[in-house]
């Protein structure tokens, strides 16, 4: 590729990270309007705007206890501090204290249903919030025999280190719960490791198997292309993890539980993306998917940021969560586009 093409090509690059981002965003808006009467328009336009300020709203949240769909958060900026119930209303914004005291109250007169057992926890990748794994936790739910939890963070607004101290607060909030294990997708892996590397053995026994989507195991060419291209200043919490990348991997624990990787590709040499060298999702590499330990590992033909739709990593990641491996059936090789 001569430099005007790959100049172009990296333009195009930028714009395609932004419009994704925004298109997520638009994608959650409409779902959440898909319920309402074509012919009510002001009702959709307030649906719409409803969404977008929760989704925005969203990235700047981490969560501290998880119950079901109920939540105990904090701000990223800050002291602030609030519950949040099944259906995305806020009970209570206070301080910790305050917060905490509510939260045990409304525990204790049986609101908010305690998680016994086994437990699912699903994270989201970076730029994102927890309503992008909402969609696959549902599925989920139909079909496992165990608690679906989605754990919500600023990815954005805080290090790889700080989130994984959080996931930490959430699973120590979790005494009742006698065998865990995870789906993260893309950064959401980093930050089960990041709280493997913290967590004292007590924790790590109930650790039961783990599946990755997409996850960025030996760092992000793309993130370093975009610090290549001035971009870098612009970083923040993980996304400059993810450019500092000999820092931050020693920094990382090898899942001590069986773990399985899905990657996304074409499965030939040139991927979904121009920009990235062999085959990819159009944002990681398949190559960087890969960590020594894996029980098994799997190429299935889907972008980076539709995994959580795809019915074939959906019936990948169950059998593994249910076997330790994935089935032959998927192993089918992937279509050339």
């Amino acid at each position: 590729m001569d430099r005007i093409s790959l100049n172009a090509a990296r333009r195009r690059s930028r714009r395609l990270l932004l419009g994704g981002a925004l298109a997520l965003v638009a994608a959650d808006a409409a779902r959440a309007a898909e319920s309402i009467p074509t012919d009510d328009v002001g009702a959709r336009d307030a649906a719409l705007l409803e969404s977008f300020r929760r989704s925005r709203e969203a990235l700047e949240w981490t969560d501290a206890l998880v119950r079901h769909d109920w939540r105990l958060q904090r701000h990223a900026a800050g002291a602030d501090w609030r519950i949040v119930d099944p259906h995305e209303r806020t009970v209570l914004h206070g301080s910790a204290a305050e917060c905490r005291r509510r939260f045990t109250g409304l525990e204790q007169d049986g609101t908010i249903p305690p998680v016994r057992g086994k437990v699912l926890i699903l994270l989201h990748g970076l730029g994102e919030d927890r309503g992008s794994m909402q969609p696959l936790a549902e599925h989920l739910r139909g079909i496992l025999d165990a608690t679906v939890l989605t754990f919500g963070y600023a990815s954005v607004r805080h290090d790889i280190d700080a989130h994984g101290r959080s996931l930490a607060d959430v699973i120590d909030g979790l005494p009742e719960a006698t065998r865990i294990s995870f789906v993260g997708h893309s950064l959401g892996n980093l930050v089960v490791r990041r709280w493997m590397a913290l967590a004292a053995q007590p924790a790590l026994a109930r650790v039961h198997r783990m599946v990755m989507l997409g996850p960025p195991n030996q760092g992000s060419e793309l993130a370093r292309m975009a610090a290549g291209l001035g971009l870098a200043g612009r970083f923040e919490g993980a996304a400059r993890d993810l450019v500092d990348w000999r820092r931050v991997a020693p920094l990382l624990a090898v899942p001590p539980c069986d773990f399985g990787i899905i990657a996304g590709g074409r499965g030939d040499a040139a991927g979904y993306s121009q920009l990235l060298e062999g085959d990819d999702d159009a944002v990681v590499r398949v190559e960087e998917t890969r960590l020594d330990g894996a029980e098994d590992f799997l190429v299935v033909p889907v972008h980076h940021a539709a995994m959580m739709h795809d019915p074939t990593v959906r019936r990948a990641t169950i059998r593994f969560l249910e076997s330790g491996r994935f089935a032959a059936a998927d192993r089918a090789e992937p279509a050339r586009q």
